[in-house]
């Protein structure tokens, strides 16, 4: 099993998905530029501010992210190069701790949050906590979707590396 690959094309799959958190970071600026220009409305006008606050997260996350798995493209390939067996335990490290980190925050922190959120929709009368509280739940949601294939495909990478340290052990 070529594991360089392996990593290469878990990387490039990575890079496909980030541009998607901020393809939904630019559609939640648009619609609060939407709502700026729009809205008449209280609840309307409240979206403005909640909804280009999570555009420009989810816009920031993307182009992190995008930049992260991007230089790691080239990273692989040196460390494997360097010591293919050092290179495979360290990945293995590295992916073992993202996913407990994908199992607390995205499992776990962001239903709550959604919850959260939508019992304020509920209890809070105020139309800037409602906006506040429904461009909440559809950013985590946005979050929860890619986030979501994203452990499927470093879960399975994952399983890969292992089976690629046991063969080089």
């Amino acid at each position: 099993m070529d594991i360089l690959k392996t990593a290469t094309d878990w990387a490039k799959a990575e890079l496909f998905s980030t541009p998607f958190f901020i393809l939904f970071g630019i559609i939640f600026m648009a619609g609060s530029i939407g709502f700026w220009q729009l809205g008449k409305s209280d609840i309307a006008k409240a979206y403005i501010i909640p909804m280009l606050v999570a555009g420009a997260l989810l816009l920031t996350i993307g182009v992190g992210l995008f930049f992260t798995n991007k230089s790691r493209i080239t990273q692989f390939e040196m460390a494997y190069q360097k010591d293919a067996s050092e290179f495979i335990a360290s990945e293995v490290t590295r992916v073992e701790a993202t996913l407990k980190e994908y199992s607390t925050i995205v499992f776990k922190t962001i239903p709550i949050l959604i919850i959260v959120a939508a019992l304020s929709v509920v209890f809070l009368n105020g139309a800037t906590w409602r906006a506040i509280s429904i461009t909440t739940i559809a950013m985590l949601i946005v979050i929860l979707l890619i986030d979501g294939t994203a452990y499927a495909r470093i879960d399975a990478y994952h399983e890969k590396l292992k089976s690629a340290q046991v063969e080089k052990e």
